[in-house]
């Protein structure tokens, strides 16, 4: 089953979407958004998934589907909590601020809290406020929980993942060192993420889904050129059932909570850290690896941040070639102060 939120309000309106993603309709009737779907989900998912078998089948009303008229899945969530389930990508990055990797950050994995009050859609602009800043993109999968219970272990915690989504967990580099040294996490350095117009229930990736990892390539592109194409479910040192149980370690999480997988990274067949597919490599989820491997290959980076007008693109394919959530394609524009507005309250 494929949902999506159309824009209007603060938390959207709920869609179903057709497995081609051509087609809509309305699910009003069951759900009138998202959240209200998933604070309910063992009652809603039964009548939703029918209603998505009834549109694939052409016997429900529908009109023609179209991502750019969509927010993210969830417009805002209760909780968004990004994990370090690629260690290979924090080792990378936390090598190009000259810091060491921790043994450990290869047996227990990291969390941020990220910002949920407001996400971009999938075809929203990425503000720029200062190119100095040095604008990022990272790509990167996400899974949306049902009520999680404090303490789940990892193998149940599975259980508790209803949908998936991809993300752009837009990143400012030139922010993040002065931020992390304070030792209180990140905040100024991560603006409002944007996630792919649709969001799939597991059972939808058939065995793509396995062991708590989506094992398919996560498409990253720049101005249209290809960035990265790595594997989504190698190299991925925490599964999703790991980074949910780590963040219910001693807390509850509610229905609608968003967990990151951090961004998609490989290594390179020698073990050592992936090349640029210009190289013969599979590439990156962003431009702060490809800055890294640069550097190391060839004593300085060449590939500059995120400047206005650059776009981004992100996306996953099946085994068809056949796009499962629709593609993030974003647009980079200078930050432009709006004048209060009263039209979401």
């Amino acid at each position: 089953m494929k949902l999506a939120s159309l824009m209007g309000g603060r938390d959207g309106r709920l869609i179903v979407v057709s497995r081609d993603l051509e087609r809509a309709t309305d699910a009003g009737a069951i759900a009138g958004t998202m959240q209200a779907a998933l604070d309910d989900w063992a009652r809603m998912e039964p009548r939703l998934t029918a209603l998505a078998t009834a549109l694939d089948r052409g016997a429900a009303p529908s009109f023609p589907f179209h991502p750019c008229a969509c927010a993210a899945p969830l417009p805002r969530a209760y909780q968004w909590a990004d994990g370090s389930g690629y260690v290979n990508h924090v080792e990378l990055v936390r090598r190009a601020r000259g810091a060491e990797t921790p043994a450990h950050f290869w047996t227990d994995p990291l969390l941020y809290q990220g910002g949920s009050d407001r996400f971009l859609g999938p075809c929203e602009p990425i503000p720029l406020l200062d190119k100095a800043h040095g604008l990022d993109l990272e790509a990167e999968v996400a899974v949306v929980t049902d009520d999680v219970p404090m303490g789940v272990d990892p193998l149940s915690a599975r259980a508790h993942i209803k949908l998936l989504m991809l993300v752009n967990d837009v990143s400012l580099r030139e922010l993040i060192p002065a931020e992390v040294s304070k030792g209180f996490g990140f905040f100024q350095s991560k603006p409002a993420s944007a996630f792919s117009p649709v969001a799939v229930t597991p059972e939808e990736l058939g065995d793509a889904w396995r062991g708590a990892k989506l094992c398919l390539p996560l498409l990253s592109y720049v101005n249209g050129a290809p960035l990265g194409r790595p594997d989504a479910g190698r190299d991925m040192t925490f599964d999703f059932g790991r980074l949910i149980a780590h963040a219910a370690f001693t807390r509850a999480l509610g229905a609608g909570t968003i967990i990151g997988s951090g961004t998609v990274s490989n290594r390179g067949r020698d073990g050592g850290p992936g090349r640029p597919i210009a190289r013969g490599g599979v590439g990156y989820s962003c431009l702060a690896e490809q800055r890294v491997v640069e550097t190391l290959l060839d004593g300085a980076p060449r590939t500059r941040f995120l400047d206005a007008g650059d776009t981004v693109r992100i996306e996953m394919l099946d085994l068809d070639g056949r796009s499962i959530f629709g593609s993030i394609e974003q647009r980079v524009t200078p930050h432009v102060e709006q004048s209060p507005s009263r039209e979401n309250s």
